[in-house]
């Protein structure tokens, strides 16, 4: 069973590979018609970059660490503020700029939990 769930894992991967490298080929298709960039593109290419990086570490560590999954977050909501921002409101605006801060925060607690700057390294 165990096996069989590691090749499923495995052919998930693959498959999520293989869509994000088609997703890429269109965005950058679709910049070519438009014959420009604009931020927006920028960034969801960087998250295109993350998914690619969490592809590649999954694959060689057979697990992913939390901070990936958050970096992809932080670049989604900041995408989802440049492309929404114009039609958004005070408030809503807001409300995503305290999300990316709360992201932000959990990722540096996260890298710094083991720090040994502040102590906090495992214990042997």
């Amino acid at each position: 069973m165990e096996k069989f769930v590691k090749n499923l894992q495995l052919l998930v991967l693959i498959l999520i590979l293989i869509s994000t490298i088609v997703a890429i080929g269109l965005e950058v298709k679709t910049m070519i018609e438009n014959g420009s960039v604009s931020l927006a593109d920028l960034l969801l290419m960087f998250l295109y970059l993350e998914v690619l990086a969490m592809i590649r570490v999954f694959w060689a560590e057979q697990s992913i660490n939390i901070t990936l999954p958050l970096f992809i977050a932080i670049t989604a909501l900041a995408r989802f503020i440049i492309l929404q921002g114009k039609e958004m409101d005070a408030t809503q605006l807001m409300y995503e700029a305290l999300a990316i801060v709360f992201i932000a925060v959990a990722i540096v607690i996260l890298r710094l939990r083991h720090s040994k700057k502040l102590g906090l390294e495992k214990k042997k």
